[in-house]
């Protein structure tokens, strides 16, 4: 396929997404079009490594250096295509109108999506001082015919693919590509709009994991596991489930005045006996329990849930314990003394699930010690079939999930509420959201800003919360 035939194969599909050209060549012939089309597929091109062909912001000039963002494809060849790589690119003259564009997570996020064996994405899309370094090593060691004109953008490609557009998976990714810009520009009407979700629903399509079914296998390997996630993600939940494949479940949950006598083993006053002299009896805690318990049922698998792990200092709640959390500790001869108990090891049949809320930003600090004897597993909000007599409430949640998407940065995240928050009665659905919106939701959010997190969001969170419960954020 020859470059003119592949930029025109590109072009069917971007008008298919809503592109409208405003120009042909140099001469404006549609002032209302809502793209800038330009193209440099001539044979002394891909000789001086200057060939391309993009589609860029209508407010640019038809030739010339120009600004923000554009959708740029760099074919390998001027008379068969083999190769070529897919970029959102930067103008030359740098931001006009879309640094605040470049600057949303939202925007990284789409084109991460994208992910494959051969795309490249600068950790910053607003940054086009540094060289896609990768990109640029891709190119010279495997696309020398492409290394001259990926050398000369080299800095202003924050987003990149290599793809062979021969192959239907190259053409897929070109789509996804295509349709991914397409979206962040607006493109079209409703119904090309409509087209261009189908296409990247099509392309981008996962499944909801099986978590459950993860953990236990994670359980299997590791022996003791962290589910961490933000509220209403479900952790307690999930444990609690996992537990009814067990034989034997132990439960405590943390809080800040949790102690070594509380969890592990200790004394208590004897309030029974004599009170004319202090009595102090041995106080057993809920690890101390679950160890002896295993210890000697070896035939029964043991679970211990410690809930909301993070909210106790761990450091004097486990004292020496500690040391025994080990899931590869193999065989070892240093005793550690749990009251009556000597142990150089957790029994085998016995696991731990412990549950962390990451939104929780007055806990304490989860050292590294805790880190490395522990697996860490990510509960994340996600759609839900609810059981009967309840609602998953599907448009709500999109509504939350969109806004964290576009604003919250990495960290961020772990504040988005879970599905829990969306599940309401069927009779009363609309009046049950509607009410948590108002004194659940709501709430939550203005805590979040109060703290400084979501402070670009604010607005977006006023005009949902106003949409959604005729109720104002802020009075």
């Amino acid at each position: 396929m020859k470059a003119e035939e592949f930029f025109g194969e590109i072009c069917k599909k971007a008008i298919a997404f809503g592109m409208s050209p405003k120009n042909k060549g140099q001469q404006i012939e549609n002032p209302i079009g809502n793209t800038i089309i330009r193209t440099n597929l001539q044979s002394e091109a891909f000789t001086s490594g200057t060939a391309y062909f993009g589609f860029l912001n209508p407010e640019e000039e038809t030739s010339g250096p120009y600004s923000d963002f554009s959708f740029v494809v760099f074919p390998n060849s001027v008379d068969n295509v083999t190769t070529c790589v897919v970029c959102l690119a930067v103008g030359s003259s740098g931001f006009r109108n879309d640094y605040q564009l470049a600057a949303l997570p939202g925007l990284r996020r789409m084109f991460l999506k994208l992910k494959g064996q051969n795309t490249f994405f600068k950790a910053s899309f607003n940054d086009i001082e540094n060289t896609s370094t990768d990109l640029l090593k891709e190119i010279r060691a495997s696309y020398t015919q492409l290394a001259s004109v990926i050398e000369k953008y080299k800095t202003v490609l924050p987003a990149s693919c290599i793809v062979n557009p021969q192959e239907e998976e190259g053409i897929n990714t070109i789509s996804a590509w295509l349709a991914t810009y397409a979206k962040i520009r607006s493109w079209g009407t409703k119904e090309k709009k409509e087209l261009v979700d189908a296409c990247l629903s099509s392309i981008l399509s996962t499944s909801v994991p099986n978590e459950e079914q993860e953990v236990k296998d994670l359980l299997k390997r590791r022996k003791y596991i962290v589910l961490q996630g933000a509220p209403g993600t479900g952790k307690t939940y999930t444990a609690l489930n996992i537990a009814n494949s067990y034989d034997k479940t132990f439960f405590e949950q943390f809080h800040a005045e949790t102690t070594f006598s509380d969890f592990v083993y200790g004394i208590e006053p004897n309030m029974s006996g004599d009170m004319s002299q202090p009595q102090f009896t041995a106080k057993e805690g809920v690890l101390y329990q679950a160890i002896r318990y295993a210890a000697g049922n070896e035939d029964k698998n043991v679970l211990l849930i410690i809930d909301e792990i993070n909210r106790a200092n761990l450091s004097n709640v486990l004292g020496p314990v500690f040391y025994l959390f080990e899931y590869q500790s193999g065989e070892r001869d240093v005793e550690i003394s749990v009251g009556k108990m000597k142990l150089t090891q957790l029994p085998d049949n016995l696991h731990v699930i412990a549950t962390m809320n990451t939104a929780d930003r007055s806990l304490a600090v989860v050292d590294f010690a805790l880190r490395r004897r522990f697996a860490w597993y990510t509960l994340r909000p996600h759609e839900i079939t609810p059981g009967s007599g309840k609602k998953f409430m599907k448009d709500s949640y999109n509504k939350f999930a969109n806004i964290f998407f576009q604003y919250a940065t990495d960290d961020e995240l772990n504040l988005q509420p879970g599905q829990s928050y969306f599940i309401v009665s069927k009779q009363e659905a609309n009046k049950e959201m509607k009410e948590r919106m108002i004194y659940e939701l709501m709430p939550l959010i203005k805590e979040y800003l109060a703290e400084g997190y979501l402070l670009k969001a604010k607005d977006s969170f006023c005009d949902l919360f106003l949409k959604e419960t005729g109720k104002l954020m802020y009075e």
